[in-house]
């Protein structure tokens, strides 16, 4: 049965679909025009966390980032949802420059499309829900 058909047979039962709004999206290993795309988002706080495979501390920091930035639960200081948006600074060495990144795992925080805050290096769970708190 096709779609199409199902939502037709749900809509004369009384059922419809409905959905709502994406609380986060998640732009895992973007390039530079995911990222302007991404931060061109003025209704969200984006954080970009600069990363390499071959970095340890990255390892450990990229699965709590993409667990906080996931959970409906977690907001930014200013209620502003967020969004998280990786980048393989051996795969875009362009975009580290651009952004002087000198140290990784390094993440920055974008509020209205400008940087805002920033931090590096590995930082626990609590660390990094306070920094979120202050965005």
């Amino acid at each position: 049965m096709s779609l199409a058909r199902v939502a037709r047979t749900l809509a004369r039962q009384g059922r419809t679909f409905h959905t709502t709004v994406r609380r986060s999206d998640h732009f895992l290993n973007a390039n530079a025009e995911t990222l302007q795309k991404a931060l061109s988002n003025k209704d969200k706080i984006v954080l970009v966390d600069f990363y390499a495979d071959w970095c340890n501390p990255c390892k450990m920091l990229s699965p709590i980032l993409e667990k906080l930035t996931s959970d409906s639960k977690v907001k930014s200081g200013s209620g502003k949802p967020l969004d998280l948006v990786t980048i393989d600074t051996d795969a875009e060495v362009a975009l580290a420059q651009q952004f002087g990144i000198r140290s990784l795992p390094t993440v920055i925080a974008f509020k209205d499309g400008e940087p805002v805050s920033q931090f590096m290096g590995a930082m626990p769970e609590p660390s990094v829900r306070n920094f979120i708190n202050t965005l």
